[in-house]
């Protein structure tokens, strides 16, 4: 797997413009910021998103699959503006959960998340090499 840059492109920090990388897919499905029985962790919204990163890290196991096999990552936020004036505190408690591996990202602004609580809601699809 590798990361993509157009020519001429300023590099992207903390995401990749794209990747390239061929195996097999593994799709999680949005994971909430919640413990095992579901229940939101915090009203903090990077406490949400650490927890959002370890149930997405939980079923990537399940699947056979590593942080680093991470293609592509969505984030649905309740709230642009508490995401971006987080990004010091969340780049810390990404790389603690997730290390220093940076997929292609997308970050999504929405009226709301299943749960009314949840702030965040992370889905990933990762490729394990053949």
């Amino acid at each position: 797997m590798s990361s993509v840059t157009p020519p001429g492109w300023t590099p992207a920090r903390g995401y990749a413009h794209g990747i390239v990388t061929r195996g097999r897919l593994v799709f999680v499905a949005g994971q909430l910021g919640c413990d095992r029985d579901r229940k939101i962790v915090s009203e903090d919204f990077v406490l949400q998103a650490q927890a959002a990163l370890a149930n997405v890290m939980e079923v990537l196991a399940a699947g056979g699959a590593l942080p680093v096999h991470m293609a592509r990552m969505t984030w649905y936020v309740t709230d642009m503006r508490e995401y971006m004036s987080s990004w010091p505190r969340l780049g810390a408690g990404y790389r603690e959960v997730m290390g220093a591996h940076y997929p292609a990202m997308t970050a999504v602004a929405v009226s709301a998340l299943v749960d009314p609580a949840a702030k965040v809601e992370i889905e990933v699809t990762a490729v394990v090499p053949d």
